[in-house]
């Protein structure tokens, strides 16, 4: 009788090789787990990078009230802002569409004199090209929403820092700007006392950084720029003329305006560029800035919170030379239509260069009591009002502009007093907000407006909404 095979042998040899082959298999997912991982950190590591240098952290000197973006510049908004069809929206949008229209250059585009000349210079057929950094320094919702108004009328708006010179140069070889109208800039006079290096980066290294683009451009573009009523700090002969001293500022805010005054002229003398420079006297009307004291205070008023009125020291009312918006967009179109040509080439000078400095104000100084007494009007809600001495944070308690330069020369003229400027911008607030009007607001509106049949029905449509 055979003997049956012995498999024993077999069966161990069999088991072995499993165990082998499992033991192989952990290895490789072993292996391929920590690879996997590895590269999963590398990507995570390479996101991170890209993303801390694109979007910059906050400066650590700024207030949790307010807070300005530091922009780091490793990475040039050249960089990340390229591409065909990036230049072809920089070509159009720059394009004038009038004979012997301006291409202009508007930085701060996405600010509130920004926006306005922007829209003013498209609408009369002009090439607008927008640069704004869109910082936080106030609510960037509010630029942002400036930034879509003026898409609506084919603006383009590039993002970036007045600090990128390659950028500016690139923007420089795609477009042959004729014009420059310079508006970006740290506002604010309180606000330095918190944060004086986002003044000295905007106000003076960005000021210097834009002029020496400009310098080496072919051609040289005509620069307007926005100057400050502030660089007259304590000077006390009324009303301001631009002939009156202005070597003692108040505030940090106005030294690095005063600064821009002479690093002007500088450049204007060695490298001849035409540059004309404006001192606004406290703009006011729709789409303004929050910070200043028409805006906050319509929200404080309407929100039943207390607003605070200063007094000077010696109890006399503060009083400013309050100037709409409309009035200043007149005065920074009449500055670049009689903007002569720069008349450097190559970065040197071939002739004297045209070199202005001019006052748009609204020569009818009012006080801030009489500013809330508005408001209160037009709002129908009584301010609670906390009078208060003047604190020593820069502020001065009067402007008065005399215009007769900028009248001269280009025909300067504001036809817009407070009451009704206050009116327009009220208006603008409760639509933009989603305010309710009460009544009285609606009647006072559309009687001014003369729409009494508009009148009666806007009426009758609230008393509706009540009832």
């Amino acid at each position: 009788m055979a003997s049956s095979p012995d498999t024993s042998k077999t069966t161990k040899l069999e088991r072995y090789n499993t165990y082998i082959r499992k033991v192989n298999t952990t290895k490789i997912l072993s292996a391929s787990s920590k690879l996997l991982f590895r590269l999963t950190l590398l990507v995570a590591l390479i996101l991170i990078f890209f993303f801390t240098f694109n979007n910059p952290p906050v400066t650590t000197t700024t207030t949790t009230n307010h807070r300005v973006l530091a922009t780091s510049h490793l990475f040039s908004s050249a960089f990340y802002g390229s591409g065909a069809a990036w230049e072809k929206e920089v070509r159009r949008s720059s394009t004038p569409r009038r004979v012997n229209g301006f291409s202009v250059l508007v930085t701060g585009a996405g600010g509130f004199v920004g926006t306005h000349c922007s829209l003013a210079l498209k609408k009369r057929g002009d090439g607008v090209l927008g640069l704004d950094n869109f910082n936080s320094y106030y609510d960037p919702s509010l630029k942002r929403a400036r930034q879509t108004l003026l898409k609506q009328h084919e603006i383009f708006i590039v993002e970036g820092d007045l600090n990128d010179g390659e950028l500016l140069t690139k923007l420089f070889d795609i477009v042959p700007f004729t014009h420059i109208l310079h508006l970006a800039a740290q506002a604010g006079v309180r606000y330095a006392m918190q944060n004086p290096q986002s003044y000295i980066n905007s106000n003076i290294a960005g000021f210097v950084n834009l002029l020496e683009t400009a310098k080496t451009a072919d051609p040289q573009p005509s620069i307007v720029w926005a100057s400050s009523s502030s660089v007259y700090g304590l000077n006390t002969e009324n009303p301001f003329s631009e002939s009156h001293r202005t070597d003692q500022p108040a505030s940090l805010y106005a030294a690095t305006k005063k600064a821009g005054e002479e690093i002007a002229h500088t450049y204007n003398h060695i490298y001849g560029l035409a540059i004309t420079g404006l001192r606004f006297f406290t703009v006011y009307g729709p789409w303004g800035r929050p910070d200043m004291a028409y805006f906050f205070f319509t929200k404080d008023i309407l929100q039943g919170k207390p607003i605070n009125i200063y007094q000077t020291h010696d109890e006399k009312e503060v009083a400013r030379d309050f100037t709409y918006i409309d009035d200043v967009v007149k005065g920074c179109l009449g500055a670049l239509d009689t903007a002569e040509k720069s008349t450097g080439k190559g970065g040197k000078k071939r002739g004297a260069a045209q070199l202005r400095i001019y006052n748009l104000g609204n020569t009818s100084p009012v006080s801030v009591g009489k500013l809330v007494a508005i408001l209160e009007s037009l709002l129908n809600v009584k301010a609670k009002k906390h009078i208060i001495k003047m604190p020593r944070n820069g502020d001065v308690p009067f402007t008065h502009a005399n215009v007769s330069l900028a009248y001269r020369d280009f025909g300067y003229k504001p036809t817009t007093d407070l009451s009704t400027g206050l009116r327009k911008f009220v208006k603008w607030y409760v639509s933009y907000y989603g305010i309710k009007p009460r009544p009285v607001m609606i009647w006072y509106w559309v009687k001014n407006e003369g729409d009494e049949k508009m009148m009666r029905r806007i009426e009758g449509l609230w008393l509706r909404c009540l009832f």
